[in-house]
């Protein structure tokens, strides 16, 4: 956790309302994503969409769907698909134009008066609360603790608390005993799974909880199935919940093309395949860790990486990526993130030919540091 002083206890960071503070809303660049460090001839390590999606059966279902562009969009299959995907009723179902657009429409529903926002973790949920005018506090968690979630640390009096699960860009998978003790009554528990579907069984999943008082589950399908440009995502939660989000949607926010992924990407097919490409992912992780444990100067985030991508402690990060990037790779800067710095780096877990060729730019990148 941080160092405490005076004004701020373990663990907390409010969040100032001026630039000047290492925590303040100023200090970090909340709106850079992934995408911006990808350019023309750079192999992508710095966006979290698996390669080589969408396969072309989910293509062509969502090109099958063009012929109906002159109806409005009708979102009641889809909703229901993804309904009993979870068990749930379809009034606790809500689809979004992926999941960052959850985000929003939770800081225009809601009114909190205490926002927490857990970091290190997506940027978004902070970036839209404060948008809306919401003051935002931060919960830090520690690179001593493994980047693990400490309930204790989040104030009592919170009554809205965004955590990640597994969080970009620790790929720390949380116990789902220990996020449901951040819940209280009067408290919205949000709790981001964009990249659950890609750890294998989605064992620390609360996607089907319905036990949990105030919980919003948002989950994405744009990031194992390669849908990033059509944006397709969703929120589960309690049905007045879920309600008071969709009032707070524009009319028709998700497109014919989505509606049509959404169904097919919750099929039993499409979840058989996800799975799979899951256990894909744990495969190519652990070639990535065992690549990266034969460079001096290369710490792993967290004890056990669970998603797929994996964050990087490397003192000069910064000429690193530069020099990556002059060799052809990009990866993700994380001194955007709150809670890290300038010698963080996220990278996303790739086929064992591309980490090959990333490893061998990261051994001369580092070398040349030492020149």
């Amino acid at each position: 956790m941080r160092t405490p002083t005076d004004r701020e206890p373990d663990g907390f960071a409010p969040g100032r309302t001026a630039a000047g503070g290492d925590d303040g809303p100023d200090a970090y660049d909340l709106r850079h994503h992934g995408d911006a460090e990808v350019g023309a001839g750079l192999i992508d390590l710095a966006v979290n969409v698996r390669a080589g999606t969408p396969p072309v059966w989910l293509r062509e279902r969502i090109a099958g769907s063009l012929t109906d562009l002159a109806a409005y969009p009708d979102g009641r299959a889809a909703r229901h698909a993804v309904a009993v995907r979870h068990g749930r009723p379809d009034g606790e179902v809500l689809l979004t134009a992926g999941a960052a657009e959850a985000f929003v429409l939770l800081a225009r529903a809601l009114t909190p008066r205490h926002a927490v926002v857990v970091h290190p973790q997506f940027t978004e949920p902070e970036a839209a609360l404060r948008a809306a005018g919401h003051e935002v506090r931060r919960v830090l968690l520690a690179e001593a603790d493994h980047f693990g979630i400490d309930p204790a640390a989040v104030p009592e009096d919170a009554d809205l608390v965004v955590v990640g699960n597994p969080t970009n860009p620790t790929s720390v998978l949380h116990p789902a005993a220990v996020i449901r003790q951040l819940a209280r009554p009067g408290r919205t528990l949000v709790v981001d799974e964009a990249f659950m579907d890609a750890v294998p069984g989605e064992t620390e999943s609360l996607a089907a909880a319905r036990d949990v008082p105030g919980l919003i589950v948002l989950r994405s399908l744009t990031k194992t199935w390669g849908l990033a440009g059509l944006r397709i995502g969703y929120a589960l939660g309690d049905p007045d919940t879920i309600a008071a989000l969709e009032r707070a949607q524009p009319l028709w926010a998700v497109s014919t093309p989505a509606l049509a992924a959404a169904v097919a990407c919750v099929a039993p097919d499409a979840l058989a395949e996800a799975a799979e490409a899951a256990r894909t992912v744990v495969g190519e992780r652990a070639y990535l860790l065992d690549r990266l444990a034969e460079l001096s100067g290369v710490e792993v985030a967290g004890d056990a990486p669970a998603a797929p991508f994996v964050l990087l402690r490397i003192p000069g990060a910064a000429v690193v990526r530069r020099d990556l990037r002059a060799m052809g790779y990009a990866v993700r800067r994380a001194d955007t993130f709150p809670g890290l710095g300038a010698d963080w780096l996220r990278v996303a877990v790739r086929d064992r030919r591309t980490t090959d060729g990333f490893i061998n730019a990261l051994a001369t990148a580092l070398a040349d540091l030492d020149v």
